[in-house]
């Protein structure tokens, strides 16, 4: 009697977490695009400091573990720690292949501060060819209330535009060879 009660209350506890992972993969914010570099070019640009402040971002720190901080900053004049940093947490990777991310602290005067709360990245990486490489931007826990649906087109244009320029940072590489 004891075990069956033990499972239906862990049952019951899964509920939540089962129905809030569905009802987040619903509507997912997809970009993809290939990319004219090498998987461990493209990422190499992702996932270092130096790939990273090659194309995306003034600043950067990041410690690629799970748990660890991705630290960035935007602003050539401001400096990772102020108010202005953005600070992911890393959810999970898998090397070469997948990168999870979710915002742990956004600048400070992000319109979205209490949507940002549900959302989070996943992007994936696979080799297309020995020279070419898939990147999919994903992301997930987008609400239907207004501040998500707002939040949802901005991270809409801004992760298009990230793609964009990471192929242009590896467009430009090709084209001085």
């Amino acid at each position: 009697m004891r075990l069956k009660l033990g499972v239906f209350v862990l049952a019951l506890a899964l509920v939540p977490i089962s129905v809030t992972a569905f009802g987040a993969e619903d509507s997912p914010l997809v970009h993809e695009g290939i990319v004219a570099a090498p998987l461990d070019d493209v990422w190499t640009a992702f996932t270092t400091r130096e790939g990273q402040e090659s194309w995306m971002v003034a600043h950067s720190e990041i410690d690629l573990k799970i748990g660890g901080q991705m630290r960035t900053h935007y602003d050539p004049k401001g400096t990772i720690g102020d108010a202005k940093t953005i600070e992911n947490t890393i959810i999970c990777y898998d090397p070469k292949r997948m990168l999870s991310l979710k915002v742990s602290k956004p600048p400070e005067g992000f319109p979205f501060p209490n949507a940002v709360k549900n959302m989070w990245t996943v992007i994936y990486f696979e080799a297309n060819s020995p020279t070419t490489t898939r990147v999919r931007i994903v992301g997930l826990g987008f609400g239907d209330d207004e501040e998500s649906k707002k939040m949802r087109e901005f991270f809409d244009r801004g992760n298009a535009f990230t793609l964009k320029k990471l192929q242009e940072k590896f467009a430009s590489k090709k084209s001085d060879k």
